[in-house]
């Protein structure tokens, strides 16, 4: 690939954006809901589906995501380039654990985890012209006991606002985790190795 190659990445994470720069990729945001653009749910895309597995979750959300972004290029008739999509959901077993939708909602969800093993999966999509290139990174992560205090306090910075299981791994949060299995990047939101392998496929030479 030319030292001027760019991708566009279909994603508002700052953490996602970090583990690309660490990377050495350019790129440039492809962001719903521009000013004059067609309005995207981001809310019916992310929706779950009666029974669906995890990982089954998190592959079809990627893909949707990874689809309006596709739209979204053609309306704005952007230069031609690889477009990136991530999506990252936790699992307590076959539960899934989405992002919180108040204080109240972000304790409950701290309340299961704590004490708990969980999963962190983070599929992520490569659109390179008319293929479609995909990865999924699984992780496990376990959180030690936390007590009444300790959630209250940890809501009440904020953080666990707009993140899948109310917590960032990156922040506040791992002060509780007493074990990681799997990928320290995916469970931020981006897995390196799994990202980069996409795109060695796409033809980056890395």
């Amino acid at each position: 690939m030319p030292a001027d190659f760019f991708l566009y990445l279909a994603s508002q994470s700052p953490r996602r954006r970090q583990l690309l720069e660490q990377l050495g990729v350019q790129h440039a945001l492809l962001l719903p809901n521009a000013d004059g653009d067609v309005p995207e749910d981001a809310e019916a895309i992310e929706a779950e589906l009666p029974g669906e597995a995890p990982r089954d979750y998190v592959q079809r959300v990627t893909d949707l995501k990874l689809d309006a972004a596709v739209a979204r290029h053609l309306r704005r008739k952007l230069p031609a380039a690889p477009i990136l999509c991530s999506d990252t959901t936790v699992a307590l077993g076959t539960h899934i654990l989405g992002k919180p939708a108040d204080a109240q909602d972000a304790a409950r969800m701290l309340h299961q985890l704590a004490g708990q093993t969980h999963e962190v999966l983070t599929a992520v999509a490569l659109q390179v012209g008319a293929q479609r290139l995909r990865a999924l990174s699984i992780s496990q992560v376990r959180f030690a006991a936390m007590s009444e205090a300790q959630i209250a306090t940890y809501v009440a910075s904020g953080e666990p606002m707009g993140k899948a299981g109310s917590y960032g791994i990156q922040g506040l949060a791992a002060a509780h985790v007493s074990h990681i299995a799997g990928s320290y990047s995916g469970i931020m939101g981006l897995p390196v190795y799994e990202t980069a392998q996409l795109l060695r496929q796409a033809g980056w030479a890395l």
